[in-house]
């Protein structure tokens, strides 16, 4: 969960109330927020930190201090601020411009999107902020809030990156291009010398940091001002001259940039709100595309694009266990900083219309508002109640099953091991030499260490084998757990399964091993099986067999081969196999 420290000047300053530690734990909760450090008996408020620790992923408008203070504040007094500068985007099909008749009559400093960099990081935000000359507090919250944006909700800068610069050294309009990194140089933040594109990305610590998002394109992205100056490689690194903001800075440029618009969009507008309720005043920047995007060829930001969602109160009362009238919910809205509307007579058949904050496109589901309704009115305000159905709990028939198997192999001299289901791409693929269509990738992972789900628990077996050299042989170790295979004919195209996996690594470990503990677990289990010649790259050929159970392929075991072992750096022979113990108890009688 993500982590914020907050100057404790600003922070209450934003709050508009001072508070003891006592009363941050009693409102945090509003925010999904727990007090995790704040040690008051050193410094003063202007130097001191208040750690929190944040429980919701899906609100990263939460993640910096103004952000954390709006939804408090706004809680605390339901007064929803107004941000007349987020501009609402005219939405037409094969439209050319998403710009609103207002921003048009406006004249508008612009950013102008070439064609040659749609392959690579093909959409842009951005807007200007002009305030008080930025304090050190202010500084430093606007690299965490960059950080933490760039980080947890850009996916590690793969899908937003945030760029801030001193706009009054910027010539408009802004350019943002693909170049050739092997030509194109400037001086990245931290150097002192002009480097390539592609030196950054082998010499700069930040470059080699953020190479993997780059490295492989032909072409990269480049923002530049009309001047030729660089303002920034994004989403690596920015230039020391326009790039270098200090405090004492009162005019800024922040630009987004990344390969999914809707966050893109969104980062910005969180940006802008937590920058005017600092005091800055926000300018609108037009960006202008040379090709078409969801949004149109010409987009004013900060803008307006997030759909109202709609929900029954007759939902919201059945849902939350209490009758909820639709002012009771209206009130609980606003005090979320929410705008909503009753549609229909206020009966139970009534409709909320809620519009979400410009900061905030977390409203995916009508529980989304339920939750927030929840929220706004206070935990504190429903009533426990007992539970009024008696339950008893018993083992599911795969559970059970999957006990008398663990049994066995505990008898056979194996240690039980207990891994994690998701992985990366290296263990699961690379290294076991697997063709990477066979196993499910996340679509928006977290981290490249947990990208993929596990089609097999023999990674995880080799993965404890490689740290376990310098104990004592044999090693015999198993797991039983879920994997993810990918069937078409399931609803969604993949299946979950639960597995088998076991893994025997000595100096005579072989084929036969294998299979002789293979036929004591059958026997055990009360199942007759027969094996038929395997061709899988995991293990030697000729010296593996699937494991054939009324005519159906439930398994595979053998030699694992060299290639496999070392990748994982085993030097020791093993043996092994896994088994789908779902196919496998199908019939049985437990």
């Amino acid at each position: 969960m993500p982590k914020i420290e907050v100057n404790e000047n600003l922070f209450f300053t934003l709050l508009g109330e001072t508070c003891d530690a006592e009363r941050l734990e009693k409102i945090f909760p509003t925010a999904k927020a727990e007090l995790d450090e704040w040690d008051t008996s050193v410094g003063s408020p202007e130097t001191r930190t208040i750690k929190v620790e944040l429980n919701d992923t899906n609100r990263p408008d939460l993640w910096s201090t103004a952000g954390l203070a709006r939804q408090l504040r706004i809680h605390r007094t339901g007064v929803v601020p107004e941000y007349s500068f987020v501009v609402p985007v005219e939405k037409r099909k094969g439209a050319a411009s998403g710009v609103s008749r207002d921003a048009r009559s406006k004249a508008l400093r612009t950013v102008k999107v070439e064609e040659s960099v749609k392959a690579v990081r093909p959409y842009l935000a951005g807007f200007i902020a002009k305030g008080p000359a930025i304090t050190d507090a202010i500084l430093r919250d606007l690299i965490q809030t960059q950080e933490k944006l760039a980080w947890n909700y850009g996916r590690k800068r793969k899908s937003v990156s945030i760029g801030i610069y001193r706009s009054s050294g910027i010539q408009w309009p802004v350019h943002y291009k693909g170049v050739d990194p092997d030509t194109t140089a400037f001086v990245p933040l931290q150097a002192t010398r002009k480097m390539t594109l592609r030196e950054i990305l082998a010499e700069h610590p930040k470059g080699i940091e953020y190479a993997s998002i780059l490295q492989n394109e032909k072409i990269h992205p480049l923002l530049v001002d009309d001047g030729a100056n660089v303002l920034s490689y994004p989403p690596i690194i920015n230039s020391a001259d326009l790039g270098a903001v200090l405090v004492g800075d009162s005019e800024l440029f922040i630009e987004v940039t990344g390969t999914d618009y809707p966050s893109v969009a969104l980062t910005a507008s969180i940006m802008a709100c937590d920058l005017s309720d600092m005091g800055f005043a926000i300018e609108n920047v037009e960006v202008q595309y040379t090709y078409d995007t969801t949004l149109g060829r010409s987009i004013v930001f900060p803008c307006y694009f997030q759909e109202p969602i709609e929900v029954e109160t007759s939902a919201i009362s059945k849902l939350l266990g209490k009758e909820i009238s639709v002012e009771e919910a209206l009130d609980a809205l606003r005090h979320m900083g929410c705008t909503a509307n009753a549609q229909g007579s206020n009966t139970q058949g009534s409709k909320i219309l809620l519009n979400p904050p410009p900061y905030r496109n977390d409203f995916l589901h009508p529980v989304d508002v339920i939750e927030d309704v929840l929220i706004g009115i206070g935990l504190q305000n429903f009533k426990p109640e007992k539970p009024k159905d008696f339950t008893i709990g018993r083992l599911s028939a795969i559970e059970a099953f999957s006990r008398r198997a663990k049994l066995c192999l505990v008898g056979l001299g194996y240690q039980e091991m207990i891994y994690n289901y998701l992985g990366s791409k290296k263990d699961y693929i690379d290294k076991m030499g697997i063709d990477p269509s066979l196993v499910v990738k996340i679509q928006n992972p977290m981290s490249e260490n947990y990208e993929y789900l596990r089609n097999s628990p023999l990674p995880g077996l080799l993965g404890t084998e490689s740290v376990s050299g310098k104990a004592l042989y044999p090693h015999r170790i198993f797991e039983v757990g879920k994997v993810a295979l990918k069937v078409p004919e399931e609803n969604y195209g993949v299946a979950t399964r639960q597995f088998l996996g076991f893994l025997s690594c000595h100096a005579a470990a072989d084929y036969n091993e294998a299979a002789s503990h293979l036929a004591s677990l059958m026997y055990y289990l009360g199942k007759e099986y027969s094996v038929q010649e395997a061709e899988d790259s995991r293990f030697i050929p000729g010296r593996q067999a699937y494991i054939l159970y009324k005519d159906q392929r439930i398994g595979v075991f053998g030699e694992i081969h060299p290639e496999v072992l070392e990748a994982f750096g085993v030097a020791m022979p093993a043996c092994g196999g896994e088994l789908d113990l779902d196919l496998l108890s199908m019939t049985s009688q437990i």
